[in-house]
């Protein structure tokens, strides 16, 4: 079993206008396209134009691993840092948190995680700590040793950043859906909240189901069930469809009703959770009955959400209303494109 963890967690931070009632999809929409977890990934745009990066870069960029071919296969890196906010606030679940969202961008590339490395700085060695011990604990519970990385023990506050190699076979990727595809969330809800929005689903949980539900990406993508998805990161489903819409350039269209969030949250704040197991696919329909059973026999709340088509926006429909939350023509997100539309 792993360890149950409730030190320095955040309490509710959802604003009361997200706890009071239900929400039109208008009204949706708008507090989405505003919120400080959709809008912090404008900055990749940002950070890959000063690095002269694009989608037809080596890598290629706005996949949730870099991607590099060798025979028999591909080579996955990522690499993921932390607010300092968070850290310091959590350092247990932060440094826990180094390796689950690691091994989980793997998976979502159809891969399997190697090994990863870490980068603490920190006051000293005591401050550290809890950081090591909750990286510690994940690597022991989803069987990736941790290979070494960088300590700085003279720092003026706790930080944390942590990289990853996986390998795969068949890939699924954020540049692959197409119209006609079924949008369908496989988000595991056996947790609860631990801190802003994030959703931990691993906490008392057995070793073998965290290692087994991760396993069902790279078996789909083995089995050619699936080409195109995303890890939902802390964008949540929301901004996760908008980046694989973008890569792939296309349209998405997300059911409010479909949803099924846990019982008592609302579906603004599930649109936007981090969940500690959750994958966006875009899956042809002839695949998706296979696709939602593979994880329904492992207890994951895997549904069609919505669907993909041709065009630029992602909204949201419910109620008998649908509502636009974004349009990356006209305002892209991550600033990449399809490697098709890169030699245009």
């Amino acid at each position: 079993m792993v360890p149950s963890r409730a030190e320095g967690r955040v309490t509710d931070t959802a604003p009361l206008a997200v706890r009071e009632g239900p929400m039109s999809v208008e009204a949706m929409a708008a507090e989405l396209a505003a919120h400080p977890s959709i809008r912090s990934k404008l900055a990749i745009a940002r950070s890959t134009a000063a690095l002269g990066l694009g989608a037809a870069s080596a890598g290629r960029p706005g996949d949730d691993a870099a991607v590099l071919p060798r025979d028999g296969g591909y080579d996955l890196f990522a690499g993921e840092g932390f607010i300092p906010a968070f850290v310091n606030a959590s350092p247990w679940f932060a440094g826990w948190c180094a390796v689950m969202v690691n091994v989980s961008d793997i998976a979502a590339m159809g891969g399997r995680a190697v090994a990863v490395v870490d980068q603490i700085w920190a006051p000293d060695a005591e401050a550290a700590r809890p950081v090591m011990d909750g990286m510690k604990a994940a690597a022991a519970a989803y069987g990736v040793p941790l290979v070494g990385g960088h300590t700085n023990f003279a720092a003026p506050e706790l930080s944390l950043a942590a990289s990853i190699f996986g390998r795969a076979t068949a890939l699924i990727t954020s540049f692959d859906a197409a119209p006609g595809d079924l949008l369908v969330a496989a988000i595991d809800t056996r947790g609860a909240y631990a801190g802003f929005d994030n959703f931990g689903a691993f906490l008392d949980a057995p070793v073998d189901r965290l290692r087994g539900d991760l396993e069902v990406l790279p078996e789909l993508a083995e089995a050619d069930l699936v080409k195109a998805g995303k890890d939902i990161s802390q964008g949540g489903i929301i901004g996760t469809a908008l980046m694989l819409a973008e890569c792939s350039g296309v349209a998405i269209t997300i059911d409010v009703d479909a949803l099924a969030p846990p019982e008592g949250v609302a579906p603004v704040r599930w649109l936007r959770t981090f969940p500690s197991f959750g994958f966006l696919l875009a899956v042809a329909p002839a695949h998706a009955e296979t696709v939602l059973d593979r994880f329904s026999v492992r207890g994951i709340g895997a549904r069609v959400i919505g669907d993909v088509t041709e065009g630029s926006t992602v909204t949201l429909t419910g109620g008998g209303r649908t509502a636009l939350f974004w349009d990356h023509a006209a305002d892209p997100y991550l600033g990449f494109a399809r490697m098709e539309d890169m030699d245009a």
